[in-house]
């Protein structure tokens, strides 16, 4: 479940996770490197879509340190024995709710499909319940698992396996809180990916008294599915990714964040527990392409009062002048070491624009996907992703700093383990690039 090559290297992305391997051409195109046609909506079980994204050929489980090694056994273990791929239980001591909103701004045409004269999105929310329910929230639909696999053109396993990933949320609950009394964090995907690949950091974050946004920009991703059964798929995929089109996405995300927390958060409310929300405590991270379009969406709008950035290279022409509200990058060595050059100079770039409260943290042993419920199911299912952390492991260290970020900059509880080193999480760096320096 990857981006598009060149998109992996501008975003901080990787081949190696979900990279095709047949053949030697990228997935999505032919061996003669030309664009496989692309149908964007899908109707009564018609598959008409390219393959993206592929998982790597290889069903070994990644080299990792030994605390790393033992997760990731543990891991694999239990979706042997269960035949179900699993999210890690969440760390809040509240039981989580979700459900889904389709919302439709009538404003704007679509960007991506000009036709389409108004913008429609897809949004999870989760949420602290008042109790745990009885039905468990799905991970994803039949046929958005079918169309990840077949875009991956992983064989071997069932088509719907993603669709049985066992959740934390339940569909079936009400929404916990008092009146303004929930600080919102928005969550944006990276580019091709699905909204519900952020589910495990989601889930946690609502289990810690968050409401949680997560949006899906439809036709940027491999499929996202409505409620009168439209699939649609990605647009932009295929073709040269250059910068004009990376900054066209994040110009547009940050306009569906924008229709977003109006539609959660004015008088008329699309969520029943829209109340709930504190519009004065409302902040976003996003991964990879997601997580560059955290800057625009600042830029945007200033209701947003922090943003963290997961391993995405940030595009030109986003942040011409000074952003004051805290931030924080997160991502791997690999990519992002001061002084690296390449995506390293667009993080350097963006820092010296921003006066606020700032952090620059990188993970070692990460891959691009290390960061998503991506490398954990990759685990489970016994594929190599690549990265020498496991993902249990990478997810749990994600899911802390940046419950860590929020908690200190929305519920205003200072996080020491923002400012130093930890011996809990050694594979965490703190960088300084004034000095290019991590430790």
């Amino acid at each position: 479940m990857t981006e598009p090559e060149g998109a992996a290297r501008r975003y901080g992305g990787d081949v190696s996770v979900f990279a095709a391997r047949e053949g030697g051409a990228v997935a999505g195109r032919s061996a003669g490197g030309k664009p496989r046609p692309r149908n964007p909506v899908l109707r009564g079980g018609t598959l008409a879509v390219a393959g993206l994204l592929a998982f790597a050929g290889s069903a070994s489980l990644a080299a990792a340190p030994p605390a790393a090694a033992s997760a990731t056994a543990v891991t694999a273990s239990s979706v042997a024995s269960s035949g179900t791929p699993f999210l890690p239980e969440p760390t809040g001591s509240r039981p989580v709710g979700t459900e889904s909103l389709y919302l439709k701004d009538t404003s704007r045409p679509d960007p991506w499909v000009p036709e389409v004269k108004a913008r429609e999105l897809m949004v999870s929310l989760w949420y602290p319940a008042t109790s745990p329910g009885r039905r468990r929230a799905p991970y994803m639909t039949a046929k958005e698992s079918e169309l990840l696999l077949k875009e991956a053109q992983l064989t071997g396993v069932p088509l719907d396996v993603l669709s049985r990933t066992r959740t934390n949320a339940f569909t079936d609950v009400k929404p916990a809180g008092r009146r303004r009394g929930l600080p919102l964090v928005v969550l944006s995907p990276g580019f091709t990916k699905p909204r519900s690949t952020l589910t495990a950091l989601a889930e946690d974050l609502a289990s810690r008294g968050y409401v949680v946004a997560a949006i899906d920009h439809t036709y940027e991703n491999v499929a996202t599915t409505f409620p009168d059964g439209r699939v649609t798929t990605c647009v932009p995929c295929e073709g040269d990714h250059d910068q004009t089109l990376f900054t066209k996405l994040s110009k547009g995300r940050a306009a569906d964040v924008s229709f977003v927390l109006d539609q959660l958060t004015g008088p008329h409310a699309k969520w029943k527990g829209g109340s709930l929300i504190d519009p004065s405590r409302i902040a976003m991270a996003g991964h990879s392409a997601g997580g560059a379009s955290v800057i625009a969406a600042m830029v945007k709008d200033s209701r947003l009062r922090a943003g963290i950035d997961i391993d995405g290279t940030t595009p030109v022409g986003i942040l011409d002048g000074k952003l004051s509200r805290p931030f924080m990058f997160l991502g791997k060595p690999g990519t992002y070491t001061p002084g690296a050059g390449g995506p390293a100079d667009t993080w350097e770039r963006d820092w010296k624009l921003m006066t606020g409260w700032k952090r620059w943290l990188l993970v070692t042993g990460t891959e691009h996907e290390s960061f998503t419920d991506i490398m954990l199911l990759a685990n489970q299912l016994g594929v190599d992703g690549g990265a020498k952390l496991s993902g249990a492991r990478s997810l749990e260290i994600t899911r802390r700093y940046v419950g860590a970020f929020f908690d200190q900059h929305l519920l205003k509880r200072k996080q020491p383990l923002l400012d130093r080193p930890s011996a809990r999480h050694p594979e965490v760096k703190h960088c300084v690039p004034e000095t290019k320096t991590c430790a």
